[in-house]
């Protein structure tokens, strides 16, 4: 059976040449949307429909993509609020260190004395590092920076991550 995992979501078309609007949710949009790469498309009724990248470009916060044979608005209006997705069989290994945002979420979050802090429930890239928001059982979210002296260990097959916790780094 096949593993699917979301790169992105189209939520609008852009002018009307075919191009749509991606809410991109991949660590790497430039390799998953480039010229030639096919991917996915999950509609509501969990129809599946292979589309080629004809072209990407970014434009604010958003990938910009058309599909090859769609070079019309009236081809890509109907894929409004549709996901793209990749075979999880197709991603390549990332070096030591490195994660895919699958990985990562949804795991237990723990102190290195062995609390328990809660859920890694989004990702947020900032740039210069990722930052994990961690939601606990009860209270306010906890936001996590994905670096060398907080972030101790992390074990996708286990789902935990062990993290140092400094003065100040968990919310009351």
């Amino acid at each position: 059976m096949t593993h699917w995992l979301n790169v992105g979501k189209i939520v609008n078309t852009h002018g009307i040449r075919g191009e749509v609007r991606i809410l991109a949710s991949t660590d790497f949009p430039e390799e998953r949307f480039k010229k030639g790469s096919e991917l996915a498309l999950f509609k509501e009724d969990h129809h599946i429909q292979t589309v080629k990248i004809a072209s990407h470009r970014t434009h604010k916060n958003f990938d910009l993509v058309t599909f090859d044979g769609m070079p019309s608005i009236n081809d890509v209006e109907k894929f409004k609020d549709h996901f793209l997705k990749v075979d999880a069989a197709t991603l390549t290994e990332l070096e030591d260190h490195a994660y895919y945002y699958h990985e990562i979420l949804g795991c237990d979050v723990v102190s290195t004395d062995g609390e328990d802090i809660g859920k890694v429930t989004e990702i947020l890239a900032t740039g210069a590092n990722d930052v994990w928001e961690v939601t606990p059982v009860k209270g306010k979210k906890h936001y996590i920076p994905y670096i060398e002296q907080v972030v101790k260990s992390v074990d996708p097959q286990e789902k935990k991550i062990v993290i140092e916790v400094m003065e100040g780094l968990l919310s009351e």
